[in-house]
């Protein structure tokens, strides 16, 4: 077994490997796998090879500098939508303990501890103070 892992290592030696977009693109092959087992549609396995394709010379591929560059473009739309998706699951985490409002001037979200009525409060960022109002 130990030469087999050895002629892997060989192999792979100067390729680029994994990155957050081919485990992107694995999510995304195995979603449409999914949905392909519900719908039968011509295009989807089209697509579903072409998306399994790409990961694999990804993944093989000896430029490195372009991987990245590919990589680099991902996280960077990948991340704002990321930080949306932690931020509401955040929010429906402590929905009981607190509320979440943003800053006027600097558009931080600010966490707030739930209670009712007007509140005078300093967005920790801007040091701007501004009236809050929490209803429930």
């Amino acid at each position: 077994m130990g030469s087999f892992r050895d002629r892997l290592i060989r192999f792979m030696y100067g390729r680029y490997g994994t990155d957050q977009l081919n485990i992107a693109l694995f999510v995304i092959y195995f979603l449409l796998l999914l949905i392909n087992l519900f719908t039968r549609n011509l295009i989807l396995p089209i697509l579903m090879w072409a998306v399994l394709i790409w990961t694999l010379f990804r993944s093989l591929s000896r430029n490195i500098y372009a991987r990245q560059r590919e990589n680099m473009f991902f996280l960077k739309l990948w991340r704002p939508v990321k930080s949306g998706i932690t931020l509401n699951l955040r929010r429906l985490r402590e929905i009981r303990t607190h509320r979440f409002r943003r800053c006027i001037r600097c558009k931080t979200v600010l966490r707030l501890p739930r209670r009712t009525g007007k509140h005078k409060v300093r967005c920790p960022r801007c040091q701007h103070r501004f009236n809050v109002r929490v209803f429930f």
